[in-house]
């Protein structure tokens, strides 16, 4: 009896156990289906959709009349290099010098200042009768001068530099000399930062803006680094005169004025001096 009992237990559980496991294999096939399933089919789908209804957000500094370079130094040299090419012709002032200080002041054609007024050199309102705008710099909310296109900014740059005493010394410089810009620049007060000059310069020689000096000038190709040599300059330190430097380099006065196209004996520190005479055609 106590067998019979036992088997008939024995029975019931084994009956008991396979139908909860096959139950819950069918419970765990069925939503793995389904879940599968919508993953690949809804998501698909809406994904497709939205690529369909979503269009590109159209650039607000794009105008169509003065757009913003985006694509770094190379564009904004591109952009800029023929105005900055055409003010050397009408002021004197080395194209090499106008696109390295646009490319510094305006961040490449990014910065702020362009954004909302053209302005490529930071140049604040003085006496400025036109447009202007506010802006954070040394102090908050100053005053800078505002320009309907480039090309205005880069003209006020050059009657910036033209119409004030303080740069007269630099138009004496020979037209390429690029380094002596750069450091007289900041002798005159244009920056502050010590390293302007050093700054101006790296640009120059980086993308090898004297070039466009070339160019202007008329100069050969194989010409247009000359500037970069330091085998045949000097640059002028504190209490340097004509006569020394003549001394130093077996030279006479007068020819380091005809080589660097000096009216008088007058010469400042930083200014870079050619003490080789300049090939024939400069």
């Amino acid at each position: 009896m106590y067998r019979r009992i036992f088997l008939i237990l024995f029975v019931g559980l084994l009956v008991t156990s396979c139908g909860s496991s096959k139950k819950t294999s069918r419970n765990y096939k069925k939503p793995e289906k389904r879940e599968r399933r919508v993953m690949t089919k809804g998501k698909a789908d809406s994904r497709k959709e939205k690529e369909v209804e979503v269009a590109p957000a159209k650039d607000p500094l794009d105008n169509g009349v003065n757009p913003i370079p985006k694509d770094g130094v190379s564009v904004y040299v591109d952009t800029y290099s023929e105005i900055a090419k055409e003010e050397m012709l009408q002021y004197g002032i080395p194209a090499s010098i106008t696109l390295a200080q646009g490319i510094l002041e305006s961040g490449a054609g990014k910065g702020e200042l362009v954004r909302k007024a053209n302005n490529h050199f930071g140049i604040k309102c003085h006496d400025w009768k036109g447009a202007t705008v506010s802006h954070d710099d040394d102090s908050k909310g100053e005053c800078f001068r505002k320009y309907s296109l480039a090309k205005f900014s880069y003209r006020d740059h050059s009657l910036f530099l033209t119409n004030r005493k303080r740069y007269t010394d630099l138009f004496k410089l020979p037209k390429d000399d690029y380094k002596g810009w750069a450091k007289g620049l900041r002798a005159a007060g244009y920056a502050t930062d010590k390293k302007y000059p050093a700054k101006l310069i790296s640009l120059i020689e980086r993308y090898q803006l004297y070039r466009y000096d070339g160019e202007v000038l008329g100069k050969s190709e194989s010409d247009y680094t000359r500037v970069t040599d330091q085998l045949d300059q000097h640059t002028v330190q504190k209490g340097e005169t004509l006569y020394r430097l003549s001394k130093k380099y077996n030279l006479t006065v007068e020819m380091l004025k005809e080589i660097n196209g000096l009216e008088s004996n007058e010469i400042f520190e930083g200014q870079v001096l050619y003490i080789k005479p300049l090939s024939k055609g400069y």
